[in-house]
């Protein structure tokens, strides 16, 4: 079994509701995000999958969340943007993708840093 990692940022703010702590205020963070993905077969190239066309489905998926305040985007508007909570957001926005239906790997993790020395890691439900 392969298992390749890529990497993205995004800048966005974020505030906690109901946290008794300065996290309770507007606040932001440059996020980094790292997308790891399994499979066994290479191509004829001798590559699971291209680093670029993975580095393009990360950056799209995370596009959408860059300079913005995450409070305001479902489904956080409904839920906090932890980043446990941002980590399964991006694992379920990604896995029914078509890329990996038609490239024969399988998303495997989702893992979201909201600082250089914290992280969370979450790799679906049935994982």
């Amino acid at each position: 079994m392969f298992e390749m990692q890529v990497k993205g940022t995004f800048d966005a703010a974020h505030h906690l509701r109901g946290y008794a702590g300065k996290c309770s205020r507007l606040h932001g963070h440059t996020w980094m995000v790292e997308m790891a993905v399994q499979g066994e077969a290479l191509n004829e190239l001798g590559m699971l999958v291209d680093f670029k066309d993975l580095n393009r489905l990360l950056q799209e998926t995370l596009e959408p969340l860059d300079h913005r305040n995450l409070n305001d985007l479902p489904p956080f508007t409904s839920v906090n943007p932890t980043a446990e909570n941002i980590a399964k957001y991006l694992y379920e926005t990604l896995a029914p993708r078509p890329f990996f239906q038609r490239n024969g790997v399988r998303l495997s993790s989702v893992r979201v840093w909201e600082s250089p020395h914290s992280s969370v890691r979450y790799s679906g439900e049935n994982s």
